[in-house]
């Protein structure tokens, strides 16, 4: 008598084929390219938190001292030390938001920008089902577009903030 292997409990609703509904190809992962529309840069007040490192190297980034760099583009915040936010006819942009005339929303410390950023959209927050996913897809055109994100990078990329 042969022994079935145990159903794996580790996985997740993105571990299955097909995890959205939006595709019928059989596909595992999450699909996303950035479309630069900014809106996940703008909207209702919050936070982009970073680390001691980041705001270094971001202050290199925009040409001034570390200590002119958290006076003049971040705030104090209850969970922590932030970007500034400017408020736009889009909401509250990031303080380093810039959009194109074509309203192509630009960063400016793209190469420098934070963990916070550079993981979007596998955080944690959106993952907990595909309901969640597909609620912030329906403000992110890049969600279930693009690039198919394989299951290990969406969990390391995750795993990198806590959001």
């Amino acid at each position: 008598m042969s022994k079935r292997p145990l159903p794996n409990t580790d996985q997740e609703w993105f571990d299955h084929p097909d995890p959205t509904g939006e595709t019928s190809t059989g596909e595992v992962g999450l699909r996303f390219t950035c479309t630069q529309c900014g809106g996940c840069c703008t909207g209702p007040t919050g936070f982009v938190l970073f680390t001691d490192t980041e705001s270094q190297a971001m202050a290199r980034d925009v040409g001034v001292t570390h200590d002119e760099f958290m006076e003049r583009y971040t705030r104090d915040t209850i969970v922590g030390r932030s970007l500034k936010e400017t408020k736009t006819k889009f909401g509250y942009d990031c303080v380093f938001l810039d959009r194109d005339e074509q309203g192509k929303a630009l960063c400016k410390i793209y190469k420098t920008r934070p963990t916070q950023c550079r993981t979007w959209p596998f955080w944690r927050s959106n993952l907990e089902s595909a309901e969640t996913w597909a609620e912030e897809a329906e403000d992110c055109p890049g969600m279930n577009q693009g690039e198919l994100h394989t299951t290990q990078h969406i969990r390391l990329t995750r795993d990198r903030v806590d959001i």
